[in-house]
């Protein structure tokens, strides 16, 4: 069985997590929320996102600085963030969010069908490119096995005529799938 898609909701305040909950209810993801930049991090060490939603302005830690931590991470700089601040738009805020590697930039009150749209949007991202990972990997473990046969082959020595054209056939035939791999 393979592992829920995951959405990080980060907000100070409960009761604003447990309406993107509620929001995001019915999509095929599990929603894991914390209360802190520094609980976020930690959760990015263990569990792998498709999306995260991130309160820009929180004590401590605030979205900004947390931003810049995931991004700063291998693992988990390609993750999409989606900041949701409860301030009026301001332009400012809004180009430190993109500066510290948002994807967007969300005022409150906003329309929950237009975040849960963004956030289908991201988990079907996240989904085709495991798909990706997943057919790479694949193929490449393919394409070992293929170069160990014809390494194996190369290295029979046929005692009749009818195991060499056999031999000879296999060769072709793992060859052609070499090249195809290797394409």
């Amino acid at each position: 069985m393979t592992a829920p898609v995951r959405v990080l909701a980060v907000d100070d305040r409960r009761e604003n997590l447990l309406a993107l909950q509620a929001i995001l209810e019915g999509l095929p993801i599990e929603v894991v929320a914390v209360t802190s930049g520094e609980e976020a991090l930690k959760k990015l060490l263990v569990n792998d996102f498709a999306v995260i939603l991130l309160d820009a302005r929180m004590p401590g830690m605030d979205g900004f600085e947390t931003a810049r931590h995931v991004k700063q991470r291998e693992r988990t700089r390609h993750i999409p963030i989606l900041f949701l601040t409860a301030a009026d738009y301001d332009p400012h805020l809004a180009f430190r969010s993109y500066q510290a590697g948002a994807v967007d930039y969300i005022t409150k009150p906003f329309d929950p069908w237009v975040l849960r749209s963004k956030v289908s949007v991201f988990v079907d991202l996240y989904l085709l490119h495991s798909q990706v990972t997943q057919r790479a990997a694949e193929r490449d473990a393919l394409r070992k096995s293929v170069d160990e046969a014809l390494r194996l082959l190369d290295a029979a020595e046929p005692t009749d005529a009818p195991t060499s054209a056999l031999l000879a056939r296999l060769r072709g035939v793992l060859g052609a799938q070499r090249h195809d791999l290797h394409s």
